[in-house]
């Protein structure tokens, strides 16, 4: 399947019109269906637009073979995967869910604290 392929099935495959792509992405819809058409190639910063508008990455527009990437489910993976696929985040989300967790793992810390010194009394 060619480049302008892959991007015409993602945006079939999630219900939309060109029309809305173009607006969500900041282009006129002659030059995106240009592009859908294979009159025109997209540049590495449109590719990057269109994968996080469709929640994929810009390997799996270039290279899709068959159907569209599916939605990772976490609770899924291994917790080695799970860090693997965080650290592919970027840093402002990656920084978020560390404070997260780190935030969690204090209250925890306090909740066993507490349990202990109040249980001795």
């Amino acid at each position: 399947m060619s480049l302008a392929n892959n991007i015409k099935h993602l945006r079939e495959n999630k219900g939309l019109q060109q029309k809305q792509v173009a607006i969500e992405i900041g282009l006129g819809i002659s030059h995106y269906n240009k592009i859908e058409n294979g009159q025109r190639e997209a540049s590495v910063e449109l590719l990057d637009k269109l994968a996080k508008l469709y929640g994929v990455s810009i390997d799996a527009i270039v290279h899709m073979e068959g159907e569209v990437p599916k939605e990772i489910v976490m609770e899924d993976k291994t917790t080695s995967e799970q860090m693997r696929l965080i650290q592919e985040l970027d840093e402002k989300d990656k920084g978020i869910i560390f404070s997260m967790i780190d935030i969690m793992l204090t209250k925890k810390k306090f909740k066993d604290f507490f349990q202990k010194n109040v249980a001795a009394l």
